[in-house]
């Protein structure tokens, strides 16, 4: 009998990406490169090549070309992968609300990278974070690692629950950057992600899947449609958590769809998610050592946001200082604005300072967070809505 194992690699998080999605065993990968998110497509297209990975790899002309691909293969019952970043992404939008409001468990990884203009090749998660109203699941990775748990999960969760899952990291400090990881032996994995079958009505001829081909609605099926997606996004929470258990007991990691980190005191908590989670939980570290009650909340879920979580982890935390890599024009941060939206309806809501920190890929140091920890921890309530790092410098 074979011993199930697995194997510890050095591997940049584009390779991670490749791995999970090789794991995962997809049929269909249309594909376009974009940087910094190329060597994605290009590892999986070797693998594939090689006869590693049992897949149709398809060369189409544009990022809408891919996710229209991935349309129509998911529709004929084929489990899909595909990658992009920033403008791919946003070439792709059109498409993305036929995927998540004809919940379509497509999985897709994106890039972060900032978007023009001006034009920049440097991460910022604006890109992904924008499509948060198209039906699709939001997830943010930390790691190589992780990325590479995520794709498997994804399939899990989206499979679960019928709705298109996108796996979020940031570019170049998760891309290029290379972590020892555990590739698990895909027997395991089968034993955990068992193979595509979606339910009959989703299949193509249905009369559901044929309303995904542009046939017109009348107002009552549209807002019916509109409907059953909220109701799949309110089962994800649960699915979610569900997945993770099951990774857990095989592989012995899980990442919660929210994270506390020195939660239990604090005075101040620092809410952040993607690459920058590990500068933070270092920084907290830190200051713990110098007596100052501070902690984290590593966000991995951004749809459907976690309300629940978020009530349970900070009513009746004095401050919230929330560290946004994105910002949505005329508002505030992303993130900022999910907790503030979570907390409306809690009596003891704390004093949430949103901070935008490293649009366009601008460095995130010690001495940034420094300050940031500092400054929440003087003021007894934000001045603004927005505090941009330069007013504290």
């Amino acid at each position: 009998m074979k011993t199930l194992t697995s194997t510890k690699t050095l591997i940049s998080g584009n390779y991670a990406v490749a791995y999970g999605a090789k794991l995962s065993r997809p049929k269909v990968i249309p594909i376009y490169p974009i940087t910094p998110q190329t060597q994605i497509v290009e590892k999986l297209a070797e693998l594939v090549d090689t006869g590693e990975m049992d897949a149709k790899i398809v060369h189409v002309e544009s990022e809408h070309s891919a996710m229209a691909m991935c349309i129509a293969a998911t529709i004929a019952g084929a489990r899909t992968f595909t990658a992009t970043s920033s403008h791919g992404l946003a070439l792709m939008h059109e498409c993305l609300f036929y995927a998540g409001f004809g919940r379509l468990p497509i999985v897709m990884v994106n890039v972060h990278r900032a978007l023009a203009a001006p034009w920049t090749l440097a991460t910022d998660q604006t890109d992904g974070l924008a499509q948060r109203d198209t039906g699709w699941i939001l997830l943010e990775c930390e790691t190589n690692q992780e990325v590479l748990d995520t794709v498997i999960q994804a399939y899990r969760v989206s499979e679960e629950v019928m709705l298109p899952c996108m796996v979020n990291m940031d570019g170049f400090y998760i891309t290029h950057a290379y972590e020892p990881i555990d590739i698990p032996d895909i027997e395991l994995v089968d034993s955990y992600l068992p193979p595509f079958n979606p339910p009959d009505k989703y299949r193509l001829g249905s009369g559901l899947a044929l309303c995904y081909c542009g046939v017109n609605a009348d107002q009552s099926l549209h807002y019916e449609f509109r409907y059953r997606v909220q109701k799949a996004m309110e089962r994800v929470p649960e699915a979610f958590d569900k997945a993770e258990e099951g990774f857990d007991k095989l592989f012995g990691r899980r990442y919660r769809a929210v994270e506390g980190y020195y939660m239990d005191d604090a005075e101040l908590l620092i809410a952040v998610a993607g690459s920058m989670t590990g500068m933070v939980r270092m920084m907290v570290e830190d200051f713990r050592r110098n007596g100052k009650r501070v902690g984290m909340l590593k966000v991995k879920m951004f749809r459907p946001f976690p309300k629940e979580e978020m009530q349970r982890f900070l009513s009746g935390v004095p401050k919230v200082a929330v560290l946004d890599r994105n910002i949505s024009m005329g508002d505030a941060g992303i993130l900022a604005q999910g907790i503030k939206s979570a907390l409306y309806n809690v009596d003891e809501k704390p004093a949430i300072f949103g901070f935008i920190v490293g649009l366009g890929g601008a460095d995130i140091t010690p001495n940034i967070i420094g300050d940031i920890i500092d400054y929440a921890l003087q003021q007894d309530a934000p001045k603004e809505d927005i505090i941009w790092t330069e007013v504290i410098r």
